[in-house]
């Protein structure tokens, strides 16, 4: 039985990786089509279902012989399944992913004041659930329209903002369609985006101590929702969450931290083995960037300089996927560096005893104390550091241990 998504530009889908772990019983393809043969594609009898993405959900829709309450209602299909006589019924499961993605973030809309960002498709999909959710008034922020970017003034008591906008993905990371600090009775944020899996809009919201969630759960519950409907059998729960952790550890960077001399790189490396993902030391990437060394550029630039090359290297690694990276143990000092690791990383600081650390080769480290170093630099570990694990004694069990914590860490 053959099943796949439909889209025209599907480079680095996970909906493959996500059908096989839910488990359904059949092989799952992208397929790639371009608009003028979407006609002809959508008549393959070979194909039993079909996940649809951007450009057709809606394009989709005069093809359907007949259309779910939930695909009428919003006017957008998502998925497509064949039926026995050869006809296609549409769906929408976009509306169980949401609803999932609301359940896990444990963000209460109703009787809420709701915005949405956004008034394409994935705006109606949520006002439709949030209406069902009994949420309080919902109001949808458009370009042009009553409700615009340039008056959210009116709306500053919204106690809840989903971003259903693709501002803020990947490969434009770093942007966000809002100010957070608008909106003083705000207590929730949610982001349709998955990738990064922490965008500026969260990590703003992060640091607000607002509760937050991204977009992954919401792209695996309707991905369970299309494979109920492919394989007509329901899909524990239990494996959607086991696919919804998978692809975290998939795609999670795991960022290493410390006092230079640590055991980044030495446990990075064994890591990256064990995970079978590359190994990337930002201090190598760096001197690779510039064409000299550490201690050649610090001779030429200064720390100022320095750190500024280090920063807009972390920044191209950490909008990355699926990573293991040793940062050089300044890279806390720049506070610009954390969203740039945390976006998309899982950041554990490893401590090793301060006359255990090496100072050869290392600029900062010969030229201070590094009990003085590490004194103003501790708060700044604990502040970017998710975890934080002891390198002590052998290195492979140290780099089991991080993988431990790692693991442990986004299962839940």
């Amino acid at each position: 039985m053959l099943c796949g998504l439909l889209g025209r530009t599907l480079t680095h889908s996970y909906s493959p990786a996500i059908h096989e772990a839910l488990g359904g019983g059949y092989n799952y393809e992208l397929f790639e089509v371009e608009p003028d043969n979407l006609p002809a594609f959508l008549e393959r009898d070979n194909i039993h279902g079909l996940n649809v993405t951007i450009p057709y959900k809606r394009a989709v829709l005069p093809y359907c012989a007949e259309l779910s309450p939930t695909a009428a209602t919003i006017g957008s299909v998502n998925t497509l399944l064949r039926r026995p006589g050869g006809t296609l019924y549409g769906d929408n499961t976009d509306a169980m992913g949401f609803l999932a993605m609301l359940h896990r973030s444990g963000i209460v809309v109703e009787g809420k004041k709701v915005l949405v960002l956004g008034s394409g498709g994935s705006g109606r999909t949520v006002c439709h659930v949030l209406q069902r959710q009994y949420a309080g008034e919902i109001v949808t922020i458009s370009r042009s329209g009553s409700n615009r970017y340039d008056n959210l003034d009116r709306h500053a008591d919204a106690h809840v903002i989903v971003n259903t906008t693709p501002v803020g993905m990947f490969p434009m990371t770093g942007e966000t369609p809002i100010d957070l600090d608008r909106f003083p009775r705000l207590e929730g944020v949610l982001d349709l985006i998955y990738n990064p899996a922490r965008t500026r809009l969260l990590l703003d919201a992060e640091a607000r101590g607002i509760p937050h969630i991204g977009g992954l759960p919401m792209l695996v519950g309707q991905a369970a929702g299309a494979a109920t409907l492919f394989s007509g059998l329901e899909i524990p729960r239990e494996r959607e969450q086991a696919a919804l952790h998978e692809l975290r550890h998939r795609m999670e960077n795991l960022i290493l931290i410390g006092m230079p001399g640590s055991g980044k790189t030495t446990v990075g490396r064994l890591a990256a083995k064990r995970l079978g993902r590359p190994f990337l030391d930002a201090d190598l990437a760096l001197e690779a960037a510039a064409g000299n060394t550490i201690p050649e550029i610090f001779r030429a630039e200064g720390e100022t300089g320095f750190r500024r090359r280090e920063t807009l290297v972390l920044k191209t690694l950490g909008k990355q996927s699926g990573l293991v990276i040793a940062t050089g143990g300044g890279a806390v000092t720049q506070l610009e560096n954390y969203p740039h690791l945390h976006q998309n990383g899982l950041i554990i600081c490893l401590e090793r005893d301060l006359t255990d650390l090496p100072r050869e080769g290392r600029p900062l480290s010969q030229a201070a104390s590094l009990g003085t170093m590490y004194a103003k630099r501790r708060p700044l570990y604990r502040h970017f550091a998710d975890r934080t694990v002891a390198n002590i004694g052998d290195p492979k069990a140290v780099a089991d241990k991080v993988l431990e914590v790692f693991y442990e860490t986004l299962s839940h």
